[in-house]
């Protein structure tokens, strides 16, 4: 009997011991990841925030970008000043209206500013791939529709040091703001960020209880070659400060800087919108129609900023598509679902057999679906591809693009629809 209970207290006192070698390991091992994880962190940022430099304002800010925060490769590009027609546009000589250069670039030294211009100004082999990125950059973020409601207006500046590859952006002032606190105004400040890098950001400083404020602040955006500010979107968002709850969304502004010519100094006063409130996120296409053999190719290649539907903030996306002739529904296809997300990668393609004299009276009705276990699944959003009535104009010119450039495979980001 002692025998037996001395064995029992030998197996006890193993298994202790290795239960404790384990949790010190695990235990070791997990500071070891933590440990290396933040030493990853700050080696990778991309980003570091710094004082105002010596001959800069003080109320300015900067970022430095150590490696651009997006890969692309060199192409020049034709801009097109927009902005400076709307009201507190100018020159730099101080007029209104779009500049015109008075130098005759076949007589001025090939300074690196006049080299810089070249290279944007001029023709370049990708000109028809950035002036796609730009139209898709403009329908994704542009909405030329009339302000539903008067949100304000916000004035600011640009300017491009061609010689340091930085952009300058001045926030001026704003006003018309609506009053979101109770004593019957405002205590606005504005973030700025450069889409499509939404982590890395910067603000304003807040101007207490009124509805025109004056910021007066400079921002420095170091690093960015003129090329790289094409594939850019400049947004500016102006909130409602509010010390006990969250912060009061008043209206943003977006500026494709493949827009603007930023060798002309623009000022734009630029009227605010008030946000979106059913945004359901974006879903990436490609269209695709051969006559010979009158297929007609769908291929989702994903989407991102899906609505959340769970309550664990995700979605469990899919994507139903019916082919439809007039009102009348044809053939029916699905995506596999995708679990707890709301950036899905679907990467399906679809093929439908439609004949060239049907393919302007034919759509596809694409649904972002949410997949639900138990009840009904839920629609995220929707988009209508199609050559007459599809559900936006972005959706309309892609269908038309596709009739126009057969056998060619026509690439498209699309704004979904809540119905």
């Amino acid at each position: 009997m002692e025998r037996q209970d001395l064995v029992i207290r030998v197996i006890l006192t193993v298994v202790g011991v290795l239960l404790a070698l384990f949790l010190i390991m695990y235990g070791y091992f997990w500071c070891q990841r933590r440990r290396r994880k933040s030493n990853s962190d700050a080696a990778n940022s991309d980003l570091e925030a710094g004082p105002a430099s010596p001959g800069r304002p003080a109320n300015s800010t900067f970022l430095s970008l150590r490696t651009p925060l997006i890969s692309t490769r060199t192409f020049g590009a034709q801009l097109e000043t927009t902005g400076t027609g709307s009201p507190g546009s100018k020159s730099p000589a101080g007029g209104s209206g779009p500049a015109t250069g008075s130098q005759d670039s076949s007589k001025t030294p090939p300074t690196a500013h006049n080299k810089a211009l070249q290279n944007v100004k001029g023709d370049h082999p990708s000109m028809a791939f950035l002036q796609s990125r730009s139209i898709s950059l403009v329908d994704m973020y542009i909405d030329n529709s009339e302000p539903s409601e008067n949100v304000g207006q916000i004035h600011f500046s640009l300017e491009y040091d061609f010689q340091n590859t930085t952009l300058i952006l001045r926030i001026l002032t704003a006003k018309e703001l609506p009053a979101k606190d109770m004593s019957g105004t405002s205590d606005p400040y504005v973030r700025v960020t450069l889409l499509p890098d939404k982590k890395h950001r910067l603000e304003t400083k807040i101007k207490r209880r009124t509805l025109n404020p004056r910021w007066n602040e400079t921002f420095y955006f170091e690093g960015f070659p003129i090329q790289k500010l094409q594939s850019r979107v400049l947004h500016l968002h102006v909130f409602d400060y509010d010390r006990f709850s969250r912060d009061d969304s008043i209206g943003e502004v977006f500026l494709p800087l493949c827009q603007v010519d930023l060798s002309e100094k623009p000022s734009f006063w630029k009227a605010l919108k008030p946000p979106a409130k059913d945004k359901c996120g974006e879903l990436l296409t490609s269209l695709c129609y051969h006559p010979s053999n009158s297929i007609l190719t769908l291929t989702l290649l994903k989407a991102r900023n899906l609505k959340a539907k769970d309550i664990n903030g995700k979605s469990d996306p899919y994507v139903k598509v019916w082919l439809q002739f007039g009102d009348k529904r044809i053939e029916k296809r699905k995506t596999p679902i995708f679990k707890c997300t709301l950036n899905p990668v679907f990467n399906e393609t679809f093929s439908f057999n439609v004949p060239w004299e049907k393919i302007r009276e034919c759509s596809l009705d694409v649904m972002v679906m949410d997949f639900d276990n138990i009840g009904r699944n839920e629609l995220i959003g929707r988009i209508l591809l199609a050559g007459k009535n599809g559900s936006g104009a972005t959706e309309t010119k892609h269908w038309q693009d596709m009739i126009t450039k057969p056998r060619q495979t026509i690439v498209q980001w699309h704004r979904l629809k809540p119905e």
